[in-house]
Formats: C-alpha cells, sequence, structure tokens
C-alpha cells in the first residue's frame, strides 16, 4: 500500500504497541497458528506476531507489509534470535507472488485494497499454494461499521459468503465468522478460512 491514511493509521498503532510491548498474537493468529508449516508467505505482517512465532516453530517466512516500523521491529527480532525471516516493505497494492508456498497467510489485509485489486490478490494467493498446502485468509465483510483505518474509496469489504464462495473445491479446515465491537460504537465483522488446496 502507498503511503495513505491506512499506513499511516497502522504506523502510529505499532508504534504504540512497540513502546507498550504488545506483541501477544490476535485471536485469528491463534487460530492458525497450528496450520503453519515448511515455507510461509505473511502478506501484511504487521508487527510479525505470527511470523516470528511461525519461524521460532521451524518455518521459513518470508513476511511483507507496507509499515517500514513493523518491518524494522522484525529484521531486528529474527536477527538477534537467527530466526528464518527474510522481511521486506512493499506496497502491497502492486506486489505479485513470484514463488510457490506450503501456507499463504492473509489476515487483515485485502480489505484494504479496492474491489479488484483485493480479488487479484486473493487469486495470486490461491495460485502460489502448493497442492496439499494451505491458504489462510480473513477480511472484514459487510455489517463492519468501524472505517477509521480505510483510505476513503479504496477498500472492500467482502460480502458474507464471498470469501468461502471463493474457495469452492478447496477442503475448508477452518471457516468462521467473528464480529467485535469497535470505537464509537461501531462493529468489525470479520470471515476466516483456512482452506487446503486439492
Amino acid at each position: 500500500m502507498t503511503k495513505n491514511r491506512t499506513v499511516g493509521f497502522f504506523d502510529t498503532q505499532f508504534q504504540h504497541q512497540v513502546h507498550e510491548g504488545e506483541f501477544t498474537l490476535n485471536p485469528f493468529e491463534e487460530l492458525v497458528l497450528p496450520f503453519l508449516h515448511g515455507r510461509v508467505l505473511d502478506l501484511g505482517c504487521g508487527l510479525g506476531n505470527l511470523t516470528v512465532e511461525a519461524a521460532r516453530r521451524g518455518c521459513s517466512v518470508l513476511a511483507l507489509d507496507a509499515s517500514s516500523i513493523a518491518i524494522g521491529r522484525i529484521c531486528e527480532l529474527a536477527a538477534a534470535e537467527r530466526l528464518p525471516i527474510e522481511a521486506q516493505a512493499v506496497d502491497l497494492t502492486l506486489y505479485r507472488i513470484t514463488e510457490v508456498f506450503d501456507v499463504i497467510v492473509s489476515i487483515g489485509l485485502l480489505m484494504f485494497f479496492e474491489t479488484a485489486c483485493a480479488r487479484e490478490m486473493l487469486k495470486d494467493i490461491q495460485t502460489h499454494v502448493r497442492t496439499g498446502g494451505c491458504a489462510i485468509v480473513n477480511v472484514l465483510i459487510e455489517g463492519t461499521t468501524y472505517l477509521d483505518m480505510f483510505e476513503p474509496g479504496h477498500y472492500h469489504l467482502f460480502g458474507r459468503s464471498e470469501l468461502q464462495d471463493n474457495f469452492a473445491g478447496w477442503r475448508l479446515l477452518e471457516s468462521r465468522y467473528d464480529s467485535f465491537e469497535a470505537p464509537g460504537p461501531s462493529e468489525k465483522a470479520f470471515a476466516t478460512v483456512v482452506a487446503q488446496r486439492p
């Protein structure tokens, strides 16, 4: 993602989390951790909490995010612990996957793209998962009313079943919906899938 409202929103959040030492896995990362193995791509890795835990458990991880603050933290930690992590700051709206992975993770990323870009990245993820490997995708869906982190006009709230429908023919190891209260009061509504490529 280019430097915009979304990147600024997360840079501020990441700075706060680093200052406060808040590096616990979120509920979605906890859910998917058991499915990680082999060569992993973590798209939109944020501060790298999942990336680091996966590497500590023996995975080799390519971690990508638009936030240089987040990538800097991951590189420091990977070097200190000698973890098999390659971390890069990239514009994810332009990024294309160039290798095949055992697992590709995209937690809380695709909704920050315009519709066509979000759907193209989802196809790119599916194309680059090894046979028998997993795509792990989590997105905000329609019904979400907390929009402060979005660049106006540059986001895509997925339809309620859109994510699951896109994995027709794959084996769904997890498929769930969650909602959480957000400031305002408002709500964040999520869909999550862990899908195994046939």
